[in-house]
């Protein structure tokens, strides 16, 4: 296979806001230390800068959520570059044409809100600035399946497909990377990795904090639109593709395509919404705001390997801890032999994927004593933090080196928001939940066909937090939010 061209240049829009500030300066540091970054970066945007206010942003950026390098810094301030300028001015492209210089395959990053996309994108191409060229856009990916269509076809105006970088930071991080990796560097997992013993899987993102001041941006967004429809539904991409016959990118995301197109659309009777109490009294949130801030859903995969398996996806704000887990819970064996209670834990899978790295099986063992009795036990395969090459600093190095195995594709996209499409019009009930709770307690309902949520681990020291936490609501609450 022909050698991928590295990028020459990287051109990052939105360089004074939030996101640069949390994450693309820190990476940009980390690119240069370890990764020998030593192209132009040029950051663009309308703040009425200079140079020299761009490298002070970037250096407090890095004291504050970076580690810090006096050295590595001094490497990237020299290679900074900066643009002042309103996307929607022609001269703005034409200063990013200049800055450019030399450079004829340069990363254009758009870290700037998804409405300016086509504008950025074709005031690049009217300055010359696609020309071999990649373009990496940040999620959200469109709202719904028909916005993320019209945005496919607008950037497809300008670019081919192999060109676009459709960025999801959470693919970037160590402990889902490893997901990927231990499924297909081992082969003790593929002979259970069925319907024929697999009962059910549990996916879980739980965050204990709630919008953090966001309340405007989070009353577009919701849980589904924020992490279920991207995040989420790419863990279970990972957790259930089948393996790509050879190690190239496009053939990686061959098979997550396969997996999507497998999915069932949600319906909205297998939906769970909840709100905790409290969210409408954040700044930007109506008084009558509908929107969730948690979501469980039941998910199904047509495919041969996984039909009639029920996939458990839960989201939320406000939850007991922050962690994300897939636990994947295998049959019970066909007939008891040993005086088991009927409610004996079946063998278990349990990939920890934040914020540390934990793979587990879950077993029964012989408790001590006469009776031949059991109890249950973890075998840890690994267990360590989640390791200190962060997303941005992952992705935006494989970005410039062409390397698209970690980014969506157009059909993969566009068939996760088909699946999710039915149910964000917001028509099933919305259920208030107590903060420190994990969710409405229709989400265990949800669940019960097929037993009850798993308790996730706590980061601090590896024990259960309790899955069933559901406090009595204070007299007279309603049970939906109507």
């Amino acid at each position: 296979m022909a050698a991928v061209p590295v990028s020459d240049a990287l051109v990052f829009f939105g360089a004074t806001g939030d996101l640069a500030y949390k994450q693309i300066f820190p990476a940009l540091q980390a690119l240069v230390s370890r990764a020998g970054l030593s192209v132009p970066i040029i950051g663009v945007a309308k703040a009425g800068w200079g140079l020299e206010q761009l490298r002070e942003r970037a250096r407090a950026s890095i004291r504050e959520h970076g580690s810090f390098d006096e050295a590595a810094f001094q490497r990237l301030g020299q290679l900074l570059r900066y643009v002042d300028g309103d996307y929607r001015d022609p001269r703005t492209f034409e200063q990013v044409r200049q800055a450019l210089g030399d450079a004829a395959r340069p990363l254009h990053y758009l870290a700037i809100p998804p409405s300016l996309f086509a504008t950025v994108v074709e005031g690049l191409a009217h300055a010359s600035c696609l020309k071999q060229a990649r373009v990496v856009v940040e999620k959200p990916f469109g709202r719904d399946l028909a916005s993320a269509c019209a945005l496919n076809e607008t950037l497809h105006r300008f670019l081919p497909e192999s060109a676009i970088f459709r960025i999801d930071h959470f693919l970037g991080k160590e402990p889902v990377q490893n997901l990927l990796f231990f499924r297909f560097a081992n082969v003790f997992l593929e002979p259970i990795w069925n319907r024929q013993h697999v009962r059910s899987v549990q996916v879980t993102l739980a965050e204990s904090f709630g919008v953090q001041g966001r309340g405007a941006f989070y009353e577009e967004v919701g849980a589904i639109r924020d992490v279920l429809q991207n995040h989420l539904l790419q863990v279970v991409g990972l957790l259930t593709m089948e393996a790509p016959f050879c190690s190239d990118p496009e053939n990686l995301r061959d098979e997550k395509a396969r997996v999507f197109k497998a999915m069932r659309s949600l319906d909205p009777a297998s939906v769970v919404r909840g709100q905790f109490r409290g969210y409408r009294s954040e700044r930007g949130v109506s008084a009558s705001s509908q929107v969730e801030t948690f979501a469980a859903v039941r998910l199904f995969i047509d495919s041969w390997r996984w039909a009639d398996v029920p996939f458990y996806i839960r989201s939320g704000k406000c939850l007991p801890t922050n962690a994300t887990e897939v636990f994947v819970e295998l049959h019970h064996p066909p007939r008891p032999i040993f005086e088991e209670p009927s409610l004996a834990s079946p063998n278990s899978v349990r990939f920890r994927l934040g914020p540390d790295v934990l793979i587990s099986i879950g077993a029964r063992a012989k408790r001590p004593g006469g009776a031949m009795r059991g109890e249950d036990v973890d075998l840890v395969a690994i267990q360590r933090p989640g390791g200190t090459m962060q997303p941005y600093e992952r992705l935006l190095g494989d970005a410039m080196r062409g390397d698209v195995s970690l980014f969506a594709r157009q059909e993969a996209v566009e068939e996760a928001w088909r699946v999710v499409d039915p149910v964000l019009r917001g028509t099933s009930p919305l259920h208030e939940y107590e903060p420190g709770t994990w969710g409405p307690r229709e989400a265990d309902a949800l669940i019960a066909p097929h037993g009850r949520w798993r308790p996730v681990l706590c980061p601090s020291d590896g024990t259960e937090v309790p899955g069933d936490a559901h406090p009595e609501p204070p007299e007279g609450a309603p049970v939906a939010i109507h």
